[in-house]
């Protein structure tokens, strides 16, 4: 439902304006307004002055947004750990903090530049492990004395293995060794083994030739191939042993000092959300006077309070809403607990404007009967029922998953009460198995008709309810023609209903001329209050009452379902197959029971239904409250 709003207006000292503002803002229940129209006389307005203009607040502002800024870059730099509470008082911790705040700042910087540079060492010589895994075996047994050297190089394929052998021999005559493995990426390796004369020779032909040598740090690039590997594996470990200093560092910085700036921060974090509502307040010379909006049922307990605060100098006003105020009250939704997870449904739907109405208990009323209507099977509500008190035991603090949970059952009990009356049991199984043919009213699979002219039934009463809805809330709102409208609407659909009636149960002479003439009577006046286009909206009342139908037709499609399921396990001449197709098919017709009845039930209303009373475009109540962060 939409709660009833106040207009309201707080006047108070100047310096008390920030410890008021604490209040208000712990109280979580007034919206705060910068727009002083319709609170203010405008003949008096120019008396007031925004506290936007207020130098002294706006430095203040600059000063802590400065300060919170430098603390964000500061906790960027620092590893997330369990913080410790502060108990230091923030607000005389601010001078100090922000004395310190870029020394630590710089001295955090360097250590996490450090920390960068040195992992970007390490993943490079991580990457040159893969090809020292491989080599190392084929260099164990070599003396480094030997007067020999050694190139690794890396070769695409076979084929181009035995082009660099032909290369080396040609150019060492010969005198050369090559040893291949594989890397573990797949990569594979060749190890030259040749006289150091010719090393250099080669490497230059191997450039001309774009084979890649393998490539080391630019330390390294002139060592002996095997002390590179020995003096690349000491790098590693050293790396590991620096990177592991410096987030210790880090660590210690962030233990020592961590609580105390996130203390600060959070005090900060408050303060500017106090100094950034004062723009949307206004003052004189000696008052400041706050103008929002707050619930009806909290203006006594914002009352009380402010006095037992202030002792009566805090001044809280209840102002007249006007008509002009209407389309700028902001809205809250508020509903009893049976139809709250409903709203899980009109979450969906653009809010509504305060002088309309909360479409939720409408749904909550409504969809669970037509829910009821379209699945009506016994057997399929108790499932339902079992899988909702299931996913409510496992919902937690999901809201919409309790919420879906909460609606599910509710529909599964309408599901088994229509169950009883058409008499049906995982489809035709009722009289069988549960002698439900003593509580059935009418058997869906043979009553087409009447289903059909129950169906349109419902649809006449839901779609004149909203009509009737629509006449009172065009009423309320001073529309005196479109209320006359809805009326007529109303009129001439009763009076339809009841000419289709009259085909099978024809009406006494009288009666049906009572009807024919507030027909021609309802007419005009169609045309007088709703103009040219009035007859068309008429024909598309008609048309939503014959929409309705959708609940005779999806609810058979579910029982001929249901019996072909029960007719395939006798077919199958195996008690064990035919109990398997017969629950494959039951099942499939399940989730079909249960998303189909979903989506029609929720068109009947969001279409049919409220485009008749409800009219959208409402401002949503946001009371000036802590973020969640703070």
């Amino acid at each position: 439902m939409i709660v009833r709003m106040s207009k309201v207006e707080i006047i108070g000292p100047k310096e008390m304006l920030l410890e008021v503002l604490a209040l208000i803002r712990g109280m979580a229940a007034f919206q705060v307004e910068a727009d002083m129209r319709g609170f203010i006389d405008t003949g008096i307005e120019r008396e007031f002055r925004s506290l936007l203009l207020d130098k002294e607040t706006l430095g203040e502002r600059i000063y802590y947004e400065n300060l919170r800024q430098k603390i964000d870059e500061l906790s960027a730099c620092l590893p997330h750990l369990p913080i410790r509470k502060s108990y230091l008082e923030p607000e005389s911790a601010i001078t100090a903090v922000a004395a310190l705040v870029d020394k630590h700042t710089a001295f955090c910087r360097g250590l996490c530049r450090k920390r960068d540079a040195l992992r970007h060492e390490q993943e490079e010589l991580h990457r040159q492990t893969l090809f020292l895994d491989a080599l190392e075996p084929l260099l164990k047994e070599v003396d480094g004395d030997t007067g020999l050297d050694f190139i690794g190089v890396t070769i695409k394929d076979t084929a181009a293995t035995e082009h660099l052998m032909r290369l080396v021999a040609g150019l060492t005559g010969g005198r050369f060794e090559i040893v291949t493995t594989n890397a573990a990426d797949g990569t594979i390796i060749a190890l030259i083994t040749l006289a150091k004369g010719l090393a250099d020779k080669l490497r230059e032909a191997l450039n001309a030739e774009r084979v890649p040598e393998l490539s080391f740090p630019a330390p390294f690039q002139h060592l002996p191939l095997p002390e590179k590997i020995r003096r690349m594996r000491q790098r590693l470990a050293e790396v590991a042993s620096d990177i592991s200093q410096t987030d210790g560092g880090l660590q210690q910085f962030a233990a020592h000092w961590a609580p105390t700036y996130q203390w600060v921060r959070e005090w900060l974090d408050d303060r500017l959300s106090l100094l950034t509502t004062t723009t949307a307040i206004h003052e004189t010379h000696m008052c400041f006077f706050i103008h929002g909006w707050i619930s009806t049922p909290d203006v006594e307990r914002l009352r009380t309070m402010l006095n037992g605060r202030f002792g009566g100098r805090v001044v809280v006003e209840e102002q007249q809403v006007l008509e002009e105020d209407l389309e700028n009250i902001p809205v809250a939704i508020r509903n009893p607990p049976y139809f709250r997870p409903f709203e899980l449904f009109t979450r969906l739907l653009p809010l509504p404007i305060y002088s309309s109405y909360d479409p939720t208990p409408f749904i909550g009323v409504f969809f669970p009967i037509f829910f009821g209507m379209i699945l009506g099977d016994v057997g399929y509500g108790l499932v339902i029922l079992a899988a909702a008190i299931v996913v409510l035991k496992i919902s937690g603090q999901r809201r919409n998953l309790h919420d879906a949970a909460m609606i599910l059952l509710v529909s599964s009990c309408y599901a088994i009460i229509f169950g009883f009356l058409y008499g049906e049991f995982f489809g035709g199984l009722g009289p069988a198995w549960l002698c439900l043919e003593k509580t059935c009213i009418i058997e869906r699979r043979r009553a087409v008709m009447p289903m059909l002219i129950f169906s349109l039934a419902v649809g006449v009463m839901h779609v004149t309810l909203g009509l009737l809805l629509g006449f009172w809330a065009a009423l309320r709102q001073s529309a005196v023609k479109e209320a006359l409208l809805k009326l007529v609407n109303v009129l001439v659909v009763l009076c339809l209903s009841a000419l289709a009636v009259s085909f099978f149960a024809p009406f006494p002479h009288p009666v049906s001329r009572s009807i024919n003439i507030a027909i021609l009577v309802a007419i005009p006046l169609m045309l007088l209050t709703g103009g040219l286009l009035a007859p068309l909206e008429m024909l598309k009342n008609i048309g939503n009452i014959i929409s309705y139908a959708r609940i005779m037709a999806i609810g058979l499609a579910s029982v001929l379902i249901a019996d072909v399921a029960n007719r395939v396990a006798g077919l199958t001449g195996d008690i064990v197959l035919g109990a398997l197709a017969a629950g494959l098919l039951h099942l499939i017709n399940l989730v079909l029971g249960v998303f189909s009845p979903t989506i029609h039930a929720l068109r009947l209303h969001y279409v049919e239904f409220f485009s008749k009373f409800i009219t959208y475009g409402g401002r949503k109540f946001e009371p000036y409250k802590k973020n969640r962060g703070e």
